[in-house]
């Protein structure tokens, strides 16, 4: 599935910086959660507002293999989604690290942000009914499943949905079931908790392209035709899937590598992203 370890691993998604729209005001390290006694922790953008209306949210994600990077990295898109009118919130998720914090710790952090940020609507100005969810790379994966399922929880934000309203994937592994190496083979049965031999169904459980159903989140699709990290057929057979389903879904080939490294792909990507979210998320859509 992964032909360069390193490459995901490292990788980060670099964007053009924005000075035009609104004002943001920014929160950092707001904790939302605790696991293992230690806090999880968000950072908010919005924008600067002098009334109360309120805002659709997207929740964004952050790549790096599911065991580097953290919420900075989103700090770019957060500014270019609040200068658009949308809440954005960047959150940390517990990081695979030897054997700790298998999967599905990674999902169930994101889906516990997701309702906590539905908890808190009404202090930060959003919509609850209006979120969407933004990911790169392992955080792209992460966004698709929240697009996909809505599971049940036993913490005190039970009441609140998991499920967003729009997903925006960019360069995200689907299927774990396919496109082996060896590196790639091992990691995985590390971090899902069995090889692929013996506990195919684990791996099929984590691959968004297993969940897909009529009632999916619409979806926007962007991936890079010289991706050397995740390959693009990733991203076709999610789209497939979804199409196959009804699902509203688009898909974007960028002619890039994983992390959009030109400048017209970096600029593509913002306006695409904006774009979307303003279809599915603003009212009366």
């Amino acid at each position: 599935m992964i032909s360069s370890l390193l490459t995901l691993l490292l990788a980060t998604l670099a964007l053009p910086s924005q000075s035009s729209g609104q004002e943001v005001n920014v929160e950092k390290d707001i904790s939302y959660a605790s696991r293992n006694n230690s806090d999880l922790h968000l950072d908010i953008y919005a924008p600067v507002s002098n009334t109360a209306e309120t805002h659709p949210a997207v929740v964004l994600i952050h790549g790096g293999g599911w065991i580097s990077l953290d919420k900075s990295t989103m700090r770019t898109m957060g500014n270019i989604l609040a200068r658009s009118g949308f809440v954005a919130f960047s959150v940390d998720y517990r990081l695979f690290q030897g054997s700790q914090n298998r999967w599905p710790a990674q999902l169930d952090d994101v889906q516990l942000a997701v309702r906590w940020v539905r908890a808190n609507a009404a202090k930060y100005h959003i919509n609850p009914d209006r979120i969407g969810a933004f990911g790169h790379s392992a955080g792209a994966h992460l966004a698709a499943l929240l697009g996909l399922e809505d599971t049940s929880h036993t913490s005190a934000l039970a009441q609140y949905s998991s499920k967003v309203q729009a997903v925006v994937d960019v360069s995200g592994p689907t299927d774990f079931t396919v496109n082996h190496d060896a590196d790639s083979a091992e990691f995985l049965s590390g971090f899902l908790g069995g090889d692929y031999a013996t506990h195919p169904q684990l791996w099929r459980d984590a691959s968004p392209v297993f969940h897909v159903r009529k009632d999916a989140a619409p979806f926007l699709i962007m991936h890079g035709t010289q991706d050397q990290s995740v390959p693009i057929s990733q991203a076709q057979e999610l789209y497939d899937k979804l199409h196959s389903a009804g699902v509203p879904v688009s898909f974007i080939k960028v002619d890039d590598g994983h992390t959009f490294q030109t400048p017209e792909a970096r600029h593509q990507l913002a306006v695409e992203t904006r774009s979307f979210f303003s279809r599915y998320l603003n009212e009366g859509r």
